[in-house]
């Protein structure tokens, strides 16, 4: 047994606990079995509530407050719970409350997000009263490792990060409760809904897994901005706040993530489906369209003018639709009513969103999203290139494998979808061929004229765009393995709808329908069950020694400023734990670092040493870090880095790669400064002028 022992910087009384280390096991940086010694943790939580202080400003009655607090209190409780749930995930797999600074920067890998001032502020209030916020010990990891000091609490910044992570996404569970509640019109609902996420756990998000991508911090404010925009779909007419709200939780949305851009664009076409169907106001439309502009602007500005959100698809959708519905008197006029008007209006939208957005990209000259239509294009063609290839490569980005819809099968959450968008589409073609039969203009006329009629169209029109967005989601999710993450989630919000009176009415009085509800929970939990006991199953610990020696001889041996390149993974680390400059990262949707990560992933071409080396110099690389598996690493044919070289550089097809020769020899191109099992770091030969 080897103590933990407390350091002189903490703040309580020291833990007796081990830490073991176990050999590395694939996947690189984790293992998968953690020996006896591992202390457990407590975490508490307090919890307040303030319901009676807001009754009277809300209007609401003595019977309508104390649901409103029930409502509240269940979604707190479900938040709290998933973020328990997530924290002990991360926990078991990582070890994380006993590994040092550097072992915690190393499990953060790609797509760091730095919360530098959220972290100064809180430690500087913390320590303004005298709040201890970490405490400090001395690990002995045993096998000739030396000790390492680990710290707990919220002012070690790994676990400031984490904790905030974990957090906003407990946040979205109680925000998910109240999504599934409003839109079932019953609490039951919100319990369906976080039910079949917890059952789908493994499917629905990455989160536990790999907190810092920036999915992570993007999502749970798109959940916010769906409930938001479904109380618009409902209300008749939406207030100010209600708009300002939407917005500031669509810019939430998009400053963290560039692909948030493509997700609504789907929102924003399933909405003009709504429209065009007739379930949607034309005003509604257009104060939901100028908020998405706004919103675009403002972001635009606060990602310091970054052109690829101007000239999207999703920039040139929102024109489009705003100029469409503004001439929609003069479609009424040119077309007949019924299915001509509708069609000519989404052909209309197709063609000119299309040439707006490559007129904009010539004009402005940018190609930023570039790789992402050669992506989409790669997914019905035999098209590929290096960075469609570095995407499609990987398991995550490829098609929706099989075992998906099986898993969703088993636990009834797909059945419940299929029923569910059955049923709308069902009432929603008879409410067409009732449109077309009595030549209606749109079935928002309705609700200009009764205000009854007109609440009855605008349920229906919200359930239409939900189901609408499931179906793009769901080919989002077909076409790229990793969209997942939209798809389940939304499925489980649509499963909540089995407690909706408007469409399960017919089951019978509401005893009845609660008791097909729970057998329904019932079998669900057969499976669901069985799926969260796996998750809890997950025992393993962080370890990566190889890397630990690389990015201390890097401290120890290189200048400050000293530059460096290589794997974008493992660049991201570099970055992030020995603040040295690198020329590539994970950011890839920037279409200049793009290049420079192909000219650095030259080393794994079958180009001549001189040839690759030449392309560092121009990059100003000093230390170019080398790592075998990229060399011989293959998830299928075709996908190794030589592989994917091969398309670029065909005229090299059938040599040996280059990277083969320096694992061998570095000289005479690259001098090999340190090595161990995994990395090789070769000093890249200073420019000359003329390489300049």
């Amino acid at each position: 047994m080897v103590a933990k022992t407390k350091k002189q910087t903490g703040k309580s009384p020291a833990t007796q606990t081990d830490r073991d280390r176990s050999p590395l096991v694939s996947p690189p940086g984790k293992s998968n079995v953690r020996r006896p010694g591992r202390e457990g943790k407590v975490f508490n939580s307090t919890h307040s509530n303030g319901l009676s202080g807001i009754r009277h400003k809300l209007g609401l009655t003595p019977s309508a407050a104390a649901k409103l607090g029930i409502t509240l209190l269940l979604a707190a409780l479900t938040g709290y719970l998933h973020w328990y749930h997530l924290t002990q995930l991360f926990e078991n797999d990582r070890h994380f409350s006993h590994l040092s600074n550097l072992e915690k920067e190393m499990a953060f890998r790609t797509e760091m997000v730095v919360l530098a001032s959220w972290y100064r502020m809180y430690t500087g209030v913390m320590g303004y009263f005298g709040i201890p916020t970490k405490m400090c010990w001395s690990i002995n990891r045993g096998e000739g490792l030396t000790p390492v000091d680990s710290c707990e609490g919220m002012g070690d910044p790994a676990y400031f990060y984490v904790a905030c992570v974990f957090l906003l996404n407990g946040m979205m569970m109680s925000i998910f409760f109240m999504y599934g509640s409003y839109l079932s019109g019953s609490r039951l609902g919100g319990v369906i809904t976080t039910l079949c996420f917890f059952f789908n756990h493994g499917e629905s998000t990455r989160v536990m897994w790999t907190p810092p991508l920036r999915e992570s911090f993007a999502y749970p404010f798109l959940v916010l901005q769906m409930l938001l925009l479904t109380y618009i779909l409902r209300t008749r007419n939406p207030s100010r706040t209600a708009m300002v709200a939407l917005g500031i939780s669509n810019l939430c949305f998009m400053l963290p993530w560039q692909f948030a851009q493509f997700v609504l664009l789907t929102q924003v076409a399933s909405l003009f489906a709504s429209y065009i169907l007739g379930y949607l106001a034309a005003a509604k439309m257009q104060s939901i369209l100028v908020t998405h502009m706004i919103t675009l602007g403002v972001c635009f500005v606060l990602m310091f003018g970054n052109s690829m959100l101007l000239t999207s698809f999703y920039a040139s959708s929102l024109v489009s639709i705003w100029v469409i519905i503004a001439m929609r008197e003069r479609f009424a006029q040119v077309f007949r009513q019924g299915i001509v008007i509708w069609v000519m209006q989404g052909l209309a939208w197709v063609g000119s969103t299309v040439l707006l957005k490559f007129l904009l990209s010539t004009v402005l000259g940018a190609s930023d999203d570039a790789h992402i239509s050669g992506l989409i294009k790669s997914k019905f063609t035999s098209y590929k290139d290096f960075h469609t290839l570095m995407y499609t490569c990987a398991a995550e980005f490829d098609f929706m494998e099989l075992e998906t819809p099986v898993r969703y099968l088993k636990t009834l959450l797909l059945p419940i979808n299929v029923l569910v968008v059955a049923l709308i589409a069902g009432r929603t073609i008879q409410d067409i061929v009732r449109c077309l039969r009595h030549g209606e203009k749109t079935l928002a006329k309705t609700e200009d004229a009764d205000e009854a009629a007109g609440s009855e169209i605008a349920a229906k029109g919200e359930m239409v765009y939900h189901s609408l967005q499931l179906v793009a989601f769901a080919v989002l999710a077909i076409l790229i393995m990793r969209l997942k993450l939209f798809l389940t989630p939304h499925m489980c919000i649509m499963a909540s709808l089995i407690c909706s009176r408007q469409l399960f009415g017919w089951i019978g009085e509401k005893f009845k329908q609660h008791t097909v509800v729970f057998a329904v929970l019932a079998i669900m939990a057969i499976q669901g069950m069985t799926n969260l006991q796996a998750q809890w199953a997950i025992i393993g610990e962080f370890s990566n020694l190889p890397q630990e020696e690389l990015l201390d001889w890097i401290q120890e041996n290189t200048r400050p400023n000293a530059v460096f390149a290589g794997a974008m993974p493992t660049m991201a680390s570099v970055k992030l734990s020995t603040g040295r400059p690198i020329v590539n990262h994970p950011h890839y949707e920037d279409a200049g670092l793009r290049e420079r990560t192909k000219l650095v992933y030259s080393m794994y071409s079958r180009m001549s040493g001189e040839t690759v080396k030449r392309n560092l110099m121009k990059l100003g690389v000093e230390f170019f870090i080398l790592e075998d598996s990229w060399c011989t690493r293959r998830t299928r044919p075709g996908c190794s880095m030589p592989e994917i070289w091969d398309i670029e550089d065909p005229q090299n097809v059938g040599k040996t790669p280059l990277c083969t020769h320096i694992s061998r020899n570095s000289r005479p191109h690259f001098t090999t400064v340190f090595s161990n099992d995994i990395y090789k770091v070769l000093k890249v030969p200073k420019a000359t002028k003329d390489l300049r």
